[in-house]
């Protein structure tokens, strides 16, 4: 099914398709515009000052950067601060750091080649190798908007009694405000996700400011420690931490949202796209790495000391918060922000989507029907889930759902390294050397650490126990 065509001459018509500098590495020409009704629909004034052009740049970073700090975040960073302390900061630093260069690589990508990195992958795969990363970007996404649905019903079940079957119900009528959004223009669907980012950030700065952290100890908690790596169950954390924080899905969508400015299709002005929109991506993700960190440290500063070192679930942790912190209003502002981060995340859900299905298979579907196929994947299982087995099984549902994400995040992140360090398909903007070197140790950490949380997560007990026991490591619990 596909959206009519824009009026001639209209704000939302696509210009041509841009030339690449790489074009020789690419068995096509980039016929297709990624997100044809909003494609090079934002001007970027040409002799503007910096301020300006920076303004006229930001925006795409913070849709992205929503996918750090969703739900699914919460509870690994609950339980990071709980157990640990502060320890973990550093790991969450880390984190950010990676995704940060990712979304880079991918503003790079999208800029230069005038693809997303879902074209880019059907211009070089065979078609079998297209579908399969189709059908586990789909599942990703499906699973993504999982988190959100469960994050967003636990919100309203703590904050207005809510069961949580119909809670997850409830998120389905977000089709409507995806759906007014998209028709009002992009900038309209960034302005609201940026006020929801800075609503969860004045949430959590009042949540910092009533747990009293130790300042100290937060300084030092971002120094990488070594006995992060020897304690099994700090390591286990740290896993969590790490596979639950670069979201696959935003790697295809950055490429995309980032040709929705238009600029100079010259190697000048090309570079000065890369250089604000990466200023616009870098300034947004350290929102995100605020916003984690202060999951975990009011979870450290509340829970740590207190005897409540097992705190895992965002439930328990509403309850406990008033208590512990004698301030009435602290459950609610945690409740709020859980809130906002849930529907944040799911007004991004619906481009994502779109971006994968139209650059993998070339399929256009309109975004209501786009968003209401995704929500149903993701309603429907929590439903039953809750139904059969009872609220209890909601958190266990946020972990499968992170299990899920975890397992298609090497499909994305390889070839995204791979087109960007190839001169053929970059020109002169391939990577450089130290970036390249960077990229695939990030790369190389990513799928490790996932694939131990994968193995970790869902072999039995007694298999854990035998092969870490032949390399006399205890097992994880």
């Amino acid at each position: 099914m596909t959206a009519p065509p824009s009026a001639p001459g209209s704000r939302n018509e696509p210009d041509p398709a841009p030339t690449t500098d790489g074009a020789a590495g690419w068995r096509r020409a980039a016929a297709e515009v990624s997100l044809p009704d909003v494609h090079r629909s934002i001007v970027v004034p040409a002799t503007a000052s910096f301020w300006r052009k920076l303004f006229a740049y930001s925006g795409p970073g913070f849709l992205v950067a929503v996918g750090y700090m969703d739900p699914g975040n919460w509870a690994t960073d609950l339980q990071g601060g709980a157990k640990f302390g502060y320890t973990l900061l550093s790991v969450v630093m880390i984190s950010n750091l990676m995704a940060i260069l990712l979304q880079h690589l991918c503003i790079k990508l999208g800029v230069v080649t005038g693809r997303d990195l879902a074209q880019a992958c059907r211009d070089h795969y065979s078609k079998p190798t297209v579908w399969f990363l189709w059908v586990l970007c789909e599942i990703a996404i499906a699973a993504c908007d999982l988190a959100e649905v469960i994050g967003s019903a636990i919100a309203l079940q703590l904050l207005f009694g809510i069961p949580l079957v119909w809670g997850c119900v409830i998120t389905a009528l977000d089709v409507l405000a995806v759906l007014y959004l998209q028709n009002k223009g992009f900038r309209y669907l960034e302005a609201l996700v940026i006020s929801l980012i800075l609503m969860i950030g004045a949430c959590f700065a009042g949540e910092l400011f009533f747990s009293k952290p130790s300042l100290l100890g937060v300084v030092l908690g971002f120094v990488p420690r070594s006995h992060i790596l020897t304690d099994p169950g700090m390591l286990y954390v740290s896993i969590g931490i790490l596979g639950a924080t670069v979201m696959p899905h935003n790697l295809y969508l950055h490429s995309s949202i980032v040709q929705t400015r238009k600029y100079e299709q010259t190697p000048e002005g090309k570079r000065e796209a890369i250089k604000f929109a990466t200023i616009d991506s870098t300034t947004a993700l350290m929102f995100a790495l605020f916003i984690n960190a202060a999951i975990l440290i009011v979870s450290a500063a509340v829970f740590h000391w207190s005897g409540h070192q097992e705190v895992a679930e965002i439930q328990t942790a509403y309850q406990l918060l008033s208590p512990l912190l004698g301030v009435g209003l602290a459950s609610i502002i945690f409740a709020v922000a859980l809130l906002a981060s849930g529907q944040n995340s799911t007004l991004t859900g619906t481009l994502a989507g779109q971006v994968v299905m139209e650059g993998f298979i070339s399929v256009r579907m309109r975004p209501w029907l786009r968003r209401l196929l995704t929500r149903s994947l993701a309603i429907v299982p929590a439903v039953v889930v809750i139904a059969i087995y009872g609220e209890s099984k909601a958190t266990a549902l946020l972990l499968v759902s992170q299990v899920v994400l975890s397992m298609q995040l090497g499909f994305a992140v390889w070839p995204l390294m791979r087109f960007t360090g190839e001169k053929a398909k970059m020109g002169p903007f391939v990577n450089a050397p130290w970036v390249r070197i960077l990229g695939w140790a990030t790369t190389a950490i990513i799928i490790v650490l996932n694939a131990k949380l994968l193995f970790d997560t869902l072999m039995p007990a007694a298999i854990l126990k035998t092969v870490y026991g032949a390399f006399g490591l205890p097992a994880p619990t």
